[in-house]
């Protein structure tokens, strides 16, 4: 119950943000919203704005959606031209699919920019008032035989560097380490006040995260520690929070498509992909942490969100946008036929990731 409940605030809080997004550029520009859903199915509860707008909740708290006014998809001129019909000149100007190009694309691209900001306002937070990481990653024991011993490192050297991202924090080590997409990862050290690179090449094994569940993690055979067993932790101002939090987002952006390349190449680790069950499994765990770890998965969460919906796949928003660019190239939408053999290739890919990623939840709940 406690899981359902942490699941249910995180996934209200990420959703709610994504179609803010979507609502406000829609209603900056004009364009009637007739409903603002968090869930799906059955409404619980709800209400009407002055605007005509019906907010509710919904039986199934998976997802959510802004619905436009006159909303459908517009396959043709002769399609538009039969929607202009059935509303009069007043309530042309409150329809989507009358709206230009960019202003369509800026109300689709709301969702996804409301989650990126919302992860930004939640890390800027955290690192004003709580605080941030700076502690420098001091090597203190290297394991006989395994790779970082191979490779050269040495007890007291100081790791200023994985696969090109500085590391500013001991907490950062880890994280590089095991989302690094080649087989082998450069890791520069300070010692002697010179900076040297090692080549190194992890070994996978299994293992358990904070919370007790099983992971496949990268390991290269080292312990490290602050220096004088003193952690650095700094509150920031508001321009340097700000530019740490872009730059968090950008790296949660940038693994997230290495992994998706990976994936291309066969050399991903698809076990460790998870849907609603495991959100749901992971957010109960960090809320028992308290209401930083929480806000933090919110803010990662947000971030993969956003992400994912940008993927050019066709009932996602960034399959939307790659229609409108089409239609800026040709000076025209696609046919009805081409975009309907479009949605039905997404159809099938994002039901295909949902049983994928369910019989991986299911697989660490030990049902399989």
């Amino acid at each position: 119950m406690n899981y359902l409940i942490a699941f249910i605030i995180l996934i209200t809080i990420v959703v709610f943000i994504h179609e803010y997004g979507h609502y406000y550029f829609a209603k900056k520009y004009g364009v009637g919203v007739t409903d603002f859903s968090i869930g799906f199915g059955k409404e619980i509860f709800g209400f009407n704005d002055k605007s005509g707008t019906r907010w509710k909740f919904c039986l199934f708290p998976l997802g959510g959606y802004v619905k436009f006014f006159g909303d459908r998809n517009v396959f043709s001129q002769a399609e538009q031209n039969e929607i202009l019909k059935k509303y009069n000149k007043e309530d042309h100007d409150k329809l989507f699919t009358m709206k230009p190009l960019y202003q369509r694309a800026l109300i689709v691209f709301g969702g996804p920019l409301a989650n990126f900001l919302l992860a930004m306002l939640i890390f800027s937070l955290i690192y004003m008032f709580v605080g941030k990481d700076f502690t420098p990653a001091k090597i203190t024991d290297v394991t006989l035989d395994s790779p970082a011993y191979k490779s050269g490192l040495k007890k007291d050297d100081i790791i200023i560097s994985i696969d090109g991202n500085k590391v500013e924090s001991i907490m950062e080590v880890s994280t590089l380490i095991n989302t690094a997409s080649a087989d082998a990862i450069d890791i520069e050290v300070l010692r002697n006040q010179r900076e040297i690179l090692f080549k190194t090449k992890p070994i996978t094994t299994e293992s358990t995260d904070a919370f007790g569940n099983k992971i496949n993690k990268k390991i290269i055979g080292i312990k490290i520690a602050p220096p004088n067993q003193e952690f650095n932790k700094k509150k920031l101002g508001p321009v340097n929070a700000i530019f740490y939090s872009v730059k968090e987002i950008w790296f949660v952006i940038k693994t997230t498509m290495k992994f998706v390349a990976s994936i291309f190449y066969g050399n991903a680790d698809t076990t460790q992909l998870g849907g609603p069950i495991k959100i749901a499994k992971i957010s109960g765990q960090v809320l028992e942490f308290g209401i930083l770890a929480f806000f933090s998965t919110v803010a990662y969460i947000s971030v993969s969100l956003g992400l994912i919906n940008l993927f050019p796949i066709p009932l996602l928003d960034g399959g939307h946008l790659m229609f409108f660019l089409f239609e800026k190239i040709l000076g025209r939408p696609l046919s009805q036929k081409t975009q309907e053999g479009f949605f039905r290739i997404g159809l099938f890919l994002l039901i295909s990731l949902m049983f994928f990623t369910t019989f991986n939840d299911l697989k660490d709940w030990g049902l399989f």
